[in-house]
């Protein structure tokens, strides 16, 4: 029998490296290591080198997950010629000088959300990301909720029409791991390091959801936020995830302050006048990782819920009231988005398959010559909406219009 030369027809390597091991390195990693065996591509992903500061860590990282080689420092990373992608899942007060450094070393460049730490930071990475795309290179940014296959059949259909003119958008997304007022201060409770909190972590992927699926920017908010919980326990090597490290007690530890919000609550307009409001906490005692949404227009209304992210829910106010009502969707048919390449209609997917689906749509981009979706741009154009409710709240829920996106960097 004659043998296949598999490697004579398989398309060429792309090199990735990664910047970050913990929680969301191993999602990227698994986008990463699962996506060609998924879907027919230009180029086939090539998991050459991760980097992360501990070299037990991140050692043991490569091997579990099954990266070729591991740096202890992301500047040998991106030196390297066997990586023409950088994918950077570290803490935000990293993302701007990683991804700036890579874009100018000739890479094309994956950085999770938020963008950055600051407009300031976002907008130096989005105006390197327009000057590399000069040079034939992409950037985007990691949001991978746009990715749900119910998410992004929502978006198609508004865009549709068949929600009509849009009236209202509301979302929450809300967390518990925090309620414990001994969970240990982590990065992620840090301003020099997170940014933000609740706001950041969370409200910028329901901020970039509602713009996405809307297809119109938000241009203003009113907002408040809090911290419930000032001080915290300082533990050595206190994980960095969303649950407290296993056997290790908080008493009798000493305490340092939370610089970051636990909550954030806010309204905003829309470009056409819709009106929209938001909730991201990470104190909602029972909710472990509730994403909701609901999208109401002239015509009828969408709602989501990523606890049943397989399933959408549809209104049209055109049918007679007699009969009308939601109606549930089951996305799981090969006509629905990114589904052709997965299981029999009814057979359901998760949350893993969102960074599958966004490796996918980076690679397509990088081997047509297009532009990813969503960009640093829109990364930027959420860091602003970010950076008005973080205003707005400090003036006691002012109405805080929002600065658009420089023309040199759309």
């Amino acid at each position: 029998m004659e043998q296949r030369d598999s490697d004579a027809t398989a398309p060429p390597g792309l090199g990735v490296g990664m910047v970050g091991y913990a929680f969301m390195g191993a999602a990227h990693s698994q986008g990463w290591r699962n996506v060609s065996r998924v879907f027919d591509l230009p180029l086939r992903p090539v998991l050459a080198a991760i980097a992360g500061r501990d070299e037990h860590a991140v050692r043991d990282a490569a091997r579990r997950h099954g990266w070729a080689a591991a740096e202890t420092d992301w500047r040998a990373l991106i030196a390297r010629d066997d990586v023409q992608l950088v994918d950077i899942c570290t803490p935000g007060d990293s993302h701007a000088e990683i991804a700036i450094a890579a874009l100018e070393a000739g890479k094309h460049v994956l950085c999770e959300k938020p963008l950055a730490n600051s407009v300031a930071e976002a907008e130096a990475m989005a105006l390197a990301a327009e000057a590399a795309r000069a040079r034939g290179q992409v950037a985007m940014v990691g949001f991978n909720y746009r990715r749900v296959p119910a998410l992004s059949y929502a978006r198609r259909l508004i865009a549709e029409g068949r929600l009509g003119t849009l009236r209202h958008v509301r979302v929450s997304y809300l967390q518990d791991w925090l309620v414990d007022p001994d969970f240990p201060l982590t990065w992620r409770l840090e301003r020099e390091h997170a940014g933000s909190g609740a706001l950041g972590d969370l409200g910028a992927h329901i901020v970039d959801l509602a713009q996405y699926l809307a297809g119109e920017p938000i241009t203003g908010v009113s907002a408040q936020t809090e911290t419930f919980v000032r001080e915290r326990p300082r533990l050595a090597g206190a994980a960095a995830g969303l649950a407290a490290p296993s056997g290790r007690s908080a008493a009798g530890a000493p305490r340092g302050p939370v610089t970051v919000d636990d909550a954030a609550v806010f309204t905003g307009r829309l470009a056409s006048g819709a009106l929209a409001s938001f909730e991201a906490s990470r104190m909602a005692a029972g909710r472990k990782n509730q994403l909701r949404l609901e999208i109401n227009g002239e015509r009828g209304s969408l709602a989501f819920d990523l606890e049943r992210l397989n399933e959408l829910s549809f209104h049209d106010h055109r049918e007679p009231a007699a009969t009308s009502g939601f109606r549930r969707i089951l996305v799981t048919e090969a006509e629905h988005p990114y589904l052709e390449a997965w299981w029999p209609p009814g057979h359901t997917l998760g949350y893993e398959h969102t960074f599958t689906h966004q490796a996918r749509d980076l690679v397509v981009a990088i081997g047509g010559g297009t532009d990813p979706s969503p960009s640093f741009a829109d990364g930027l154009r959420v860091q602003r909406v970010l950076a008005a409710v973080e205003e707005s709240a400090r003036k006691n829920a002012v109405f805080t219009p929002v600065e658009e996106v420089p023309a040199e960097v759309r």
